[in-house]
């Protein structure tokens, strides 16, 4: 019998206190929320570069990895592009293991005991979440942060999935997109001579040489240090938790400096400077898509001289869905009542890689992950176009614009780059590998889509390159593994095609 870890039980005693009627659907999801991260815990076991896995011994019904100190690993067949928590178990020296918290304890890696604590509390977190989901309806959501709502159980392929540290059951209830709360933001007031600011800044958020910086209550809470801000106005929580959507209004990015998944969540002086000319540049560059992509305009963005203390103005993807239309997160689909049927998703994927291959092939790759791309969909369920949002963490290839005629954007830094491999990665490793995986939900399923829809795309190398060899990931259990090694860090998941040819 499974014994439940400290973290099962501390969110289990919160939880009596904050909302005791969920405490038996809380109890009753713990095991599928742990073989749902073990599913993916499973999933970077057999394919993502680790150097304590040495050797795959893969078999029709089994996979065995060899570790470096002469331990086995025993499990399914491991499918890189699956959704579903098909892993309940796997056995290392013959034990058995259903609590990936405890498996990662007892690998006893460099670094794994922080890992194997985050992969409890995604656990606990993931069964918190299902506990309190709504039923989903018939019908369609009317509002763009109810899709956002649905999509319950997070990264569909991250081990840290639901992973909130630091968030208690009642934070997480107040603050988390699929608690359905509402969120009241507060402000700081900062001298303007003192901050960043590019684009404009609304005169709600000014008063008497002051710029009134939105601020997350949690924010305010664990890192500030100068106590609660004033109260602002209410917003509904998207499904990054650090970006809400105000009633009729923008959607606000804040400085959230939490770890949710790989990394701590802030807003840089970068980020800032670069906003608005990114966004710009990037509206000007989608007209080039002959109406398949939009891209939500950056409004404006101020910080005070920290990560910590920053906001985003970002106008809402809704304003572009014209009436009977709806736009939704791609991460939203699996959760939406459509025709889930192959010619379906091979017009998704068509429609999806014919903007991204036009992008990259003029010079822009884009971060196109399920959080970030959305898909405007017909009163059928029809995929109309794209829209695209957060241009934080795409990249710029100088060259090719200017093979294009296009003049490249006067930004420096970590967004511009002319490497290839940079650009494809971006790009493969956010859109197929990510957004259309999770879509798909299994390989032979994104095998079909893709190869349907690469008969209508037009022919060039990168095109070549997504269909002939490995589909590139990031490798992110390793990242989580390496904090002495920033930056992503990569594996190179077998390519559906050929793997199904």
């Amino acid at each position: 019998m499974h014994r439940p870890s400290p973290i099962e039980t501390q969110l289990a005693t919160e939880l009596a206190e904050a909302r005791p009627d969920l405490v038996p659907g809380y109890t009753a999801e713990l095991p599928g929320a742990r073989a749902a991260v073990l599913t993916r815990l499973w999933r970077a076991l057999a394919h993502e570069p680790l150097p304590r896995v040495t050797r795959r011994v893969r078999g029709a019904h089994s996979l065995a990895l060899g570790l470096a100190d002469g331990r086995v690993l025993h499990g399914p067949p491991a499918d890189p592009y699956a959704t579903g928590a098909y892993v309940t178990a796997v056995r290392l020296d013959g034990v058995s293991y259903d609590d990936p918290a405890r498996l990662t304890t007892d690998l006893g890696w460099p670094h794994s005991a922080g890992f194997a604590a985050e992969l409890g509390h995604s656990a606990a977190s993931l069964a918190l979440s299902r506990a309190n989901r709504e039923a989903p309806g018939q019908e369609w959501p009317g509002r763009d942060w109810e899709w956002e709502q649905r999509v319950v159980d997070g990264h569909p392929f991250h081990p840290n999935c639901r992973s909130r540290p630091g968030f208690s059951v009642a934070e997480q209830l107040g603050y988390g997109p699929e608690h359905r709360p509402l969120v009241r933001l507060e402000t700081v007031p900062v001298a303007a001579g003192d901050c960043l600011l590019t684009g404009d800044w609304p005169d709600e958020l000014r008063d008497a040489g002051r710029l009134l910086i939105p601020v997350h209550p949690w924010q305010t809470a664990h890192v500030l240090k100068d106590g609660p801000g004033e109260p602002w106005r209410t917003a509904h929580p998207l499904m990054s938790l650090r970006t809400l959507a105000l009633p009729g209004g923008p959607h606000v990015k804040t400085a959230l400096s939490a770890r949710l998944t790989s990394s701590v969540r802030d807003i840089s002086a970068y980020s800032v400077d670069a906003a608005v000319t990114l966004s710009a540049f990037a509206t000007d560059l989608a007209s080039r898509t002959d109406g398949l992509l939009h891209v939500t305009r950056t409004l404006g963005a101020a910080t005070a001289g920290s990560a910590d203390l920053a906001a985003v103005l970002r106008e809402s993807p809704e304003a572009y869905a014209a009436p009977g239309e709806r736009v939704l997160p791609v991460a939203a689909l699996a959760a939406t009542a459509l025709p889930a049927s192959p010619s379906w998703l091979a017009d998704f994927t068509r429609l999806a890689l014919t903007v991204g291959l036009r992008l990259l092939d003029l010079g822009v790759a884009l971060e196109a992950h399920g959080q970030n791309l959305l898909v405007v969909l017909s009163s059928t369920g029809a995929p109309l176009r794209l829209v695209y949002r957060d241009l934080a963490d795409i990249r710029l290839s100088p060259a090719r614009l200017t093979r294009h005629g296009v003049t490249p954007p006067g930004l420096t830094g970590r967004l511009v780059t002319d490497d290839e491999t940079t650009l494809r990665r971006k790009l493969f490793g956010s859109l197929v590998a990510g957004a259309l995986a999770g879509t798909a939900g299994s390989a032979p399923a994104l095998a079909a889509a893709l190869e349907t829809a690469a008969r209508d795309l037009p022919a060039g190398p990168d095109l070549a390159a997504l269909l002939e060899g490995p589909l590139p990931a990031k490798a992110l259990t390793l990242m989580r593994l390496s904090p002495q090694a920033p930056g992503d860090r990569w594996a190179a998941l077998p390519n559906p095609l050929v793997a199904a040819e």
